[in-house]
């Protein structure tokens, strides 16, 4: 369960930069190349860091909007297989 959230919780941030600059080359005069290669990942990353300071600081129930409410808990010390 832990990966999909953590795969979950990445991919949504993602999608929303990716989502701004596919909007803002609409509406900005600026090569697709850098909104692509320079809003999309500051967008997503601006995003994830909003709403995951929201979630620790304000209520957990912001972590939907990264989607999944409660970030993935990962044990201590990983298991050792041999």
């Amino acid at each position: 369960m832990n990966l999909y959230v953590s795969l979950l919780r990445t991919g949504v941030p993602a999608l929303v930069g990716w989502l701004v600059a596919v909007a803002a080359r609409f509406g900005l005069n600026i090569d697709p190349g850098a909104l692509d290669g320079v809003l999309a990942p500051t967008v997503g990353f601006g995003y994830y860091a909003l709403f995951r300071a929201a979630e620790h600081f304000v209520s957990p129930r912001w972590g939907w909007l990264l989607g999944y409410a409660k970030p993935p808990a990962y044990p201590e010390k990983p298991a050792v297989r041999g």
